[in-house]
């Protein structure tokens, strides 16, 4: 039962990967390509933002692998045959239980370790991308806005790199409004700085105070682009980049270093223990309400959308817990409620399922 398990799982969380990643990468890819990356760039940030898209679906790949081979032992009556010839529910979740673990264990090592050191990473990339001034410039046929109040176009490229037909507005300065066009112009790397060469062209300026329009022709013209493309070389601290023994130390020391609250910073470090423990009760959650359901000719349609519901439940609350714990981090503990109702519900069920239910019917007859 464990190896069905394992598995499915594995087959429904490549799936679910796919599907998701495919919705992202179609916007990743048009931006990325469209700003003039290669292939290669835009397979990095995709492996990069791997991580973090996994521990998504990880909870539903797990919920989905417990009920999927539930239902199909239920169907094949391998359950009945396992519980008539003495074997408990309890000790039928036990393989469950360490699926649950494992889960467990894949969400711990994504959360604390690998997302983010992903995080990271993507960050430091991006802040690479943004300083490349090619990868902003050489786009042909398209206007482009480098910066604030600076609109850059050339209609081609020649394979020599020549820009062919530039155009270069300037509308950084309040009291006036410069416009360049050239035939041609060259990109030259000038020491730290970057230098547009632009050859056989037009400046216009235009001084908002009187309205009066100056032009002047050039052979050859320079214009230092690199004020267009300064950006912040130094990565802002992040509570996501930190590990968790990281997060463990003084929150407010913390919170201090990255600019945050302290109730982020228990957010963020509860919040990962939490998704773990969530991926166990999802797991059991699937298996205990397809148990109560029995073996049935029609199936336990029923008692699989009773487990989806539950499991809606529990992460939309999850999700609304967050918002105390960030206004104040002493109520970090209301982070695993969602985990701990599901246990509960999940105890409940199994105790129902192995003859609970009956002494209850008993009881009540009794009592009536």
């Amino acid at each position: 039962m464990l190896s069905q398990l394992l598995w499915l799982f594995g087959f429904f969380a490549l799936v679910l990967v796919a599907v998701f990643w495919i919705n992202r990468a179609v916007q990743l890819f048009d931006r990325l390509i469209g700003d003039g990356q290669t292939a290669l760039v835009f397979l990095e940030f995709s492996a990069l933002g791997l991580p973090r898209l996994i521990t998504t679906v990880l909870p539903i790949a797990t919920f989905a692998a417990a009920v999927y081979v539930t239902n199909r032992l239920n169907n094949e009556s391998e359950l009945t045959v396992m519980m008539s010839t003495g074997s408990s529910p309890w000790r039928l979740a036990r393989p469950v239980a360490v699926f649950g673990i494992i889960s467990a264990l894949m969400m711990s090592v994504l959360s604390h370790v690998l997302v983010p050191a992903a995080s990271e990473q993507l960050s430091e990339r991006e802040v690479e991308i943004s300083r490349n001034v090619t990868s902003r410039l050489l786009t042909e046929g398209t206007f482009l806005s480098p910066t604030k109040g600076v609109t850059f176009y050339t209609r081609a490229i020649g394979e020599d790199g020549v820009l062919k037909d530039v155009f270069l507005a300037d509308r950084r300065a309040p009291e006036e409004r410069v416009i360049y066009t050239a035939a041609e112009a060259y990109l030259v790397r000038n020491g730290d700085g970057t230098s547009l060469i632009m050859i056989d062209g037009l400046a216009q300026r235009l001084a908002i105070s009187d309205n009066r329009l100056s032009t002047g022709k050039f052979q050859d013209f320079s214009f230092d682009i690199s004020p267009l493309m300064e950006t912040d070389d130094q990565i802002a601290p992040s509570l996501q980049y930190l590990r968790t023994d990281a997060l463990m130390t003084e929150w407010e020391q913390v919170a201090r270093d990255t600019g945050s609250t302290v109730g982020a910073v228990a957010e963020e470090l509860h919040s990962r223990f939490a998704r773990a423990a969530f991926c166990f009760v999802t797991a059991m959650i699937g298996f205990a309400t397809l148990l109560v359901g029995g073996y049935s000719r029609f199936g336990v349609w029923r008692e699989v959308v009773i487990a989806f519901l539950i499991l809606i439940a529990l992460d939309g609350m999850r999700s609304a817990l967050s918002g105390p714990v960030l206004a104040d981090a002493r109520l970090w503990p209301i982070l695993y409620l969602p985990s701990i109702i599901g246990l509960l519900l999940t105890s409940g069920l199994l105790w129902y399922a192995s003859g609970g239910g009956a002494r209850l019917r008993r009881w009540r007859r009794s009592a009536a």
